[in-house]
Formats: structure tokens, C-alpha cells, sequence
């Protein structure tokens, strides 16, 4: 993160990074979401396995590892989470170098990997605008004397074009720092003042903080719209996924098997490491 992009990920609260990810990544990337959607619709007509708190319903596969929510039609979204687990392909984005070098200038404490999602948007849809101003003690933006000091962010990979009418990723710039919430009502992205939709281009990330409010603006294109999300904080934070939310990060054996050392790293709680000493004593 150079000078101008910390400057102005503070002042407004996000930044967009162009071509994060190489073409290679891109097609790969792009090639294994297209699989777990195919493979995730086959799950959305059983009955739910788990509900969470907002009330979202879930089915998991519990062989390959993931949870998914929504479904393929006009106005929904499909939502995939815990997504490593489904296909090496993601590998890449677990101790992504690029990401890394911004995510370990923002998140003092050892961060780790709290969220993943594969969101696709069908045409039609939205995604309602929400935090902003003041918001729990697990989304927080500080800045102290050691600089930036974040909560829970988030990087937002594309694997495709995203422009006008097509669904973009939203924000109302600055409301990081707002002393007061959003004084309007509903969560129409598409009518909430201040709220500015971010085009960005196959290859691009969007990284935020989760104390920002933002939202995406109605899919009013052909477009299914397809990003790869993962969220970070401190190492003390657990699962922040709706499916999982404050358990252990949801991980397969065999997926930590085909970590580093270092990656491991990144899906360890403070608690799972004194689970894992105390183990060995």
C-alpha cells in the first residue's frame, strides 16, 4: 500500500487496486466459480440444514465443504461461503502475496481469513445498503499511532468487467468515519444519497472496510454478476461467514492439508492454537 492509496483508503474508506490479479488467476478463478454455482444449485432445493441469525437459510454439503444460500432466478442472489473447500482452484487467493502486503499494513494484530463468499448476483438484483456511522465493535475503523488500525475488511475480487447498470459494488465514501447512522430510511442502494457505484474491470479488487457502508445497485444488465470475497481481521476474531458465524473457521482436513505452514496460519484462532498445544502436551 503506496502513500496515496493509504491516504486515501483512510479518507474515504476503500480503494480500488486495478489488475490484483493476473489474467491466468482470472481465468482460473472465473472457470472454478462457474463450477461451484453449477455444483451449489444442485443443493438449494433440499430442505435447509442451518438458519442464521438474520434469518438466512442454508444448505451445506457437508463432502465438499461449503454452505450455500439463495437461488438462481430474477432478483436473487446465490451466495457459496466457505468456498475454499471446494476446489484448489482458490488456493491462490489463500496468503495471496498482493492481498497480503495491503491486509498486513491495515490489520495490526496477526490477521487471519474470517470470511469467503462466492456472491452471484442475478440480473435484477440488489444488495441492500447497510453499516456506516457507528457499528459494532467487530466492524470498527481506527486510526492510532500505529496508523490504520482495522476490524474486519474485506477484498472483493472480479473475475469479469463490472460498469454501469451492472450491478456495482456501492459505497457512500467516508461514512467509516461518520459519528452518526444513516439518517435514511430503507436500504435502497439506488435511492440512498451519497451512495456511488464502483466500475472496475476483470483483474480489479475493491478492499474496504466492513465499517463503511456500502451495498451493490440493481443488476439492470444481462449480466450475472460474479465476485470472489475474503475478509480479514485481527486472529482473535473467528468466523464471520452468516453459515458459521463466531465458530472456528469451517475447514476441511483435507483442505488444510494442502496448506503451507503459513497458510494454516491464516484459518488459526488464538483458541485453536492453544486447542492444538494443548494437544500435543
Amino acid at each position: 500500500m503506496n502513500a496515496i492509496e493509504k491516504y486515501e483508503f483512510d479518507r474515504l474508506g476503500y480503494i480500488i487496486i486495478p489488475n490484483i490479479l493476473t489474467d491466468a488467476e482470472v481465468t482460473k478463478l472465473s472457470a472454478a466459480i462457474d463450477a461451484a454455482e453449477e455444483d451449489a444449485l444442485a443443493q438449494v432445493d433440499r430442505p435447509p440444514d442451518k438458519i442464521s441469525a438474520y434469518g438466512l437459510q442454508y444448505r451445506h454439503n457437508a463432502d465438499k465443504g461449503y454452505f450455500v444460500s439463495g437461488r438462481r432466478e430474477e432478483g436473487n442472489t446465490l451466495v457459496i461461503e466457505e468456498f475454499f473447500n471446494l476446489d484448489p482452484a482458490f488456493d491462490v487467493l489463500v496468503d495471496h502475496a498482493p492481498t497480503m502486503a495491503y491486509i498486513r499494513q491495515i490489520v495490526k494484530e496477526r490477521p487471519t481469513i474470517n470470511n469467503s463468499e462466492i456472491r452471484i448476483r442475478y440480473p435484477g438484483n440488489q444488495t441492500g445498503s447497510h453499516m456506516g456511522g457507528p457499528v459494532s465493535w467487530k466492524h470498527q475503523y481506527a486510526y492510532t499511532p500505529r496508523g490504520i488500525d482495522c476490524m474486519m475488511v474485506r477484498m472483493v475480487y472480479f473475475t469479469h468487467d463490472v460498469g454501469r447498470d451492472q450491478g456495482e459494488f456501492c459505497v457512500v465514501p467516508a461514512t467509516h468515519k461518520s459519528n452518526m447512522p444513516s439518517p435514511y430510511e430503507g436500504s435502497d442502494p439506488d435511492k440512498e444519497p451519497g451512495m456511488i457505484g464502483l466500475p472496475v474491470k476483470a483483474g480489479d479488487a475493491i478492499l474496504f472496510t466492513e465499517n463503511l457502508r456500502h451495498g451493490g445497485l440493481t443488476n439492470r444488465s444481462r449480466q450475472t454478476r460474479k465476485t470472489l470475497h475474503v475478509g480479514y481481521g485481527p486472529f482473535w476474531m473467528k468466523s464471520q461467514n452468516h453459515s458459521t458465524m463466531d465458530e472456528e473457521p469451517y475447514i476441511l482436513p483435507r483442505t488444510f492439508a494442502r496448506f503451507t505452514e503459513e497458510q494454516r496460519l491464516l484459518f488459526r484462532s488464538h483458541q485453536s492454537l492453544l486447542a492444538d498445544s494443548a494437544g500435543d502436551d
